[in-house]
């Protein structure tokens, strides 16, 4: 396994992480055990770095991740969740202080932890992002000591770019893959400029994408060519 540090975070992580929407069960019925064997088994593989949210299962991925730790005394887990999609309609104005606490709190609960490794704005209204009382908020929430770094999960490179000119913003999870290219172009070099990480959205395409090396050695060269001589971070 290899491990990069995230942005500009002290967070040092797998580079594959495992992502735990689906053990959450919105993508049919799942087992808990199968689903604690198959988070055991990435731990064991070297992987170090979750991705969940709070919607997902209505708290059940976290809580299992939580579990996953309790398992795993003394071994460095981060965990990255996610919040905002607990909101009925997107809006603006649905980002408060009350709610945004109010969901921090919950996860805090679900992961039965005292702060939040990173905490991501879960695809939020496009609006968000040109809302620095927003990002003040989770400064805040900073301060308060219940999230250590925050970032952003986006639907499109403009919303990234948008996103990365809040200065408190450390990661951006976006969807990147084989077929899904144009990051590589348009944002992977402004994040580089301003060391934000990258989380990388169904990176397989939903297994459209073959799990092999051909096909990754040839996203790769995609990557090299517009970002440099390695891939960011």
């Amino acid at each position: 396994m290899e491990y990069r540090q995230l942005g500009r975070t002290s967070l040092t992580v797998s580079t594959v992480s495992f992502g735990a929407w689906a053990i959450g069960g919105a993508w049919g019925s799942v087992d808990d055990e199968a689903s604690m064997a198959a988070l055991h088994a990435a731990v064991d593989s070297g992987v170090n770095f979750i991705d969940t949210a709070d919607v997902y299962g209505d708290g059940r991925s976290e809580r299992l991740v939580a579990r996953l730790r309790r398992e795993r005394p003394g071994e460095h887990i981060y965990v990255a969740t996610k919040a905002g999609r607990r909101l009925p309609a997107q809006t603006r104005e649905g980002y408060t202080r009350e709610n945004l606490t109010a969901w921090v709190d919950r996860s805090l609960q679900n992961l039965a932890t005292d702060r939040l490794d990173l905490l991501q704005l879960h695809c939020p209204h496009t609006a968000v992002y040109d809302s620095p009382e927003v990002f003040e908020i989770l400064d805040n929430l900073i301060r308060a000591g219940k999230v250590r770094y925050y970032g952003v999960s986006v639907e499109t490179v403009d919303e990234a770019l948008r996103a990365i000119r809040n200065p408190g913003v450390q990661s951006v999870q976006i969807i990147f893959n084989m077929f899904r290219l144009k990051p590589a172009e348009q944002f992977f070099p402004a994040s580089r400029e301003r060391k934000v990480g990258i989380l990388a959205r169904v990176p397989l395409a939903s297994g459209l994408s073959p799990a092999c090396p051909t096909a990754w050695a040839w996203t790769r060269s995609r990557i090299c060519a517009s970002c440099g001589p390695r891939a960011p971070p």
